[in-house]
């Protein structure tokens, strides 16, 4: 059996020869997944350009997990009670003079790392595996379809099951045990419940504020399944508030008109302009205060980012969500998200959710 994602684990290696690297240096847990297709808390990826070769490291944790797993994995003990990263490292202080990493990786970590391999130059390469990951695998593209496939039923079923007098608290447990009935792993991230004026905050933190009859309700919510995450974001409107529903329309058109206009070679800013101009055409531009969407996969934000700043290329295969909002501080907010694939003639929606 094979890596699923070899031609990523090459890519990134081949980049690793052009920089001139001797080794690239991995501990993030979704940038190892996406590369050898199994990763843990506690992992360390070698990829040794000089000996053409890439190892797994972990501790009596999850080796047997790892061989199990992912039988392609060249997998060692790092940690031991007699091992410690410095004394492993230490082992590769000559031979290694110029290695990749990843910049996010904690100070502590990197202390050990420059203070062992101390005439080391350090390349950082996170943005390289970051572009990497922006293009998804079939397999990828499946496994992020199949969560938010349940990620719609997970709405459907739970508009049947809340109701006018809940707390935003109460709903988010009824989602919540939704996911958990329907099998998924659990949240891609913290649900968000935003009942009434409380919806007029992009990521307001579900409490004890009751859905009252004539209010709007957003709910913002994914799964996670089989490692992958879904996203997206739905409201029940206040129908008989014309000033929500005029907001409502015009953020629906902005949503729309995107996802019509999305497709490879169409840069983040111009997808992100589509929207926008709507939004700011209709008198509202400083209410959309957030990027028009992001891309989705091991984790839920992931490259890349649909902002005016960013003039990166979006590519076939990319995943991202397509989310224009327009949020009303006292009043209401008003967000509607889908998540998209990138195809050769355009986009494929992957929510299929009533809007």
């Amino acid at each position: 059996m094979e890596n699923p994602f070899k031609k990523r684990l090459i890519d990134l290696y081949d980049q690793g020869i052009k920089q001139k690297l001797d080794a690239i240096i991995l501990f993030g847990e979704s940038n190892i997944k996406s590369l050898v297709g199994y990763s843990c808390d506690n992992a360390c990826l070698i990829i040794d350009i000089k000996e053409d070769s890439y190892s797994f490291y972990t501790d009596s944790r999850y080796d047997v997990e790892a061989k199990r797993l992912a039988p392609w994995l060249d997998v060692h003990l790092m940690w031991d009670e007699t091992k410690s990263e410095s004394r492993f490292f230490k082992n590769f202080s000559k031979q290694w003079k110029r290695i990749g990493f990843e910049g996010s990786i904690t100070a502590s970590r990197y202390i050990v790392l420059s203070t062992t391999l101390k005439k080391t130059k350090f390349i950082d390469v996170e943005n390289d595996i970051l572009s990497l990951r922006s293009v998804k695998t079939p397999y990828e593209i499946r496994a992020i379809a199949k969560a938010e496939a349940m990620t719609d039923k997970v709405w459907s079923l739970a508009c049947e099951k809340i109701s006018y007098g809940m707390t935003e608290k109460e709903i988010r447990k009824i989602i919540r045990g939704i996911m958990n009935e329907l099998g998924a792993d659990g949240e891609a991230f913290p649900t968000i419940v935003c009942a009434g004026a409380n919806s007029a905050e992009c990521h307001h933190i579900p409490d004890d504020t009751v859905w009252k009859k004539g209010e709007p309700l957003l709910v913002d919510m994914g799964v996670k399944l089989d490692g992958y995450c879904s996203d997206m974001t739905r409201n029940i409107p206040a129908l008989d508030d014309e000033e929500y529903m005029k907001i409502y329309r015009i953020v629906l058109k902005a949503n729309k008109a995107a996802i019509k206009a999305a497709k490879k070679g169409m840069t983040c800013k111009e997808i992100d302009d589509v929207a926008r101009k709507i939004i700011s055409d209709a008198g509202y531009a400083k209410e959309f205060c957030h990027s028009l969407g992001h891309g989705v996969g091991i984790d839920i934000h992931e490259s890349p980012t649909l902002h005016p700043r960013f003039q990166s290329s979006l590519e076939e295969n990319m995943v991202v969500t397509i989310e224009p909002g327009i949020y009303i501080a006292g009043k209401f907010g008003v967000r509607i998200e889908d998540l998209i694939v990138i195809t050769s003639k355009g986009s494929r929606r992957l929510s299929h959710s009533s809007k």
